[in-house]
């Protein structure tokens, strides 16, 4: 697995639910265990994590409901490539790399 795929499953899982389970857990336990640390700077920390996955799962919602539409699409259409419906499992970099081909 090379460091692009990581970086990928990492983003993709920070989309769930669990991830927000995680971040409550921590909070809790900071706020048990380290009391005296947990103070505005504390939950403004908190409030940022959440805030980021709260933007990462609509971003992740976002774009499953894009890709959904556009393999319909693709599935429609004749004439399209076969190939392009699973072009979502390759790694943006792969994708980058196609895109630019095919402009010439």
């Amino acid at each position: 697995m090379t460091v692009a795929s990581v970086l990928t499953h990492l983003g993709t899982a920070t989309a769930r639910p669990w991830a927000f389970l995680i971040l409550i857990g921590y909070a809790v336990l900071w706020f048990v265990f380290e009391r005296e640390t947990f103070d505005w700077h504390g939950f403004a920390t908190m409030a940022t994590w959440a805030m980021t996955l709260f933007i990462q799962r609509a971003e992740h919602r976002d774009t499953q409901a894009l890709q959904a539409k556009l393999d319909e699409l693709l599935r429609a259409n004749a004439r399209a490539q076969d190939e392009l419906t699973t072009i979502d499992e390759k790694e943006p970099e792969e994708i980058e790399r196609r895109r630019k081909a095919e402009d010439g």
